[in-house]
């Protein structure tokens, strides 16, 4: 009996797409582990961690295309973005001028 299931050519390549940089991000900082959050119509985000504690995220449209692509790259997937896993992020002062700057001595909101 013949697989029913369609195959959308263009998910298919936007996963390996997304695939292929989290590897880059895993080599370049010696490993990784993720996230996937749902972000409503715009897609999904997948939050990258290094084990060197440097982060980023890639935007994928579905959440199954990044479901394909984490699980394409073989990185571990966390639930949530806490606990032991969001320790490891490290911040810097871009990070804390763009996160906290107006509540904590940053420019004024006015």
């Amino acid at each position: 009996m013949a697989d029913t299931q369609q195959v959308d050519p263009k998910a298919e390549r936007t996963a390996a797409r997304l695939a292929r940089q989290i590897g880059s991000f895993s080599k370049a900082h010696g490993g990784a582990e993720g996230q996937i959050a749902y972000i409503g119509e715009r897609g999904s985000r997948i939050v990258l961690v290094g084990e060197d504690g440097t982060w980023g995220d890639l935007v994928a449209p579905s959440q199954a295309v990044a479901e394909q692509a984490v699980q394409k790259a073989g990185i571990t997937v966390h639930e949530a973005f806490d606990g032991e896993f969001a320790a490891k992020v490290r911040t810097g002062p871009y990070e804390w001028t763009r996160m906290a700057g107006i509540q904590v001595g940053g420019p004024s909101n006015d």
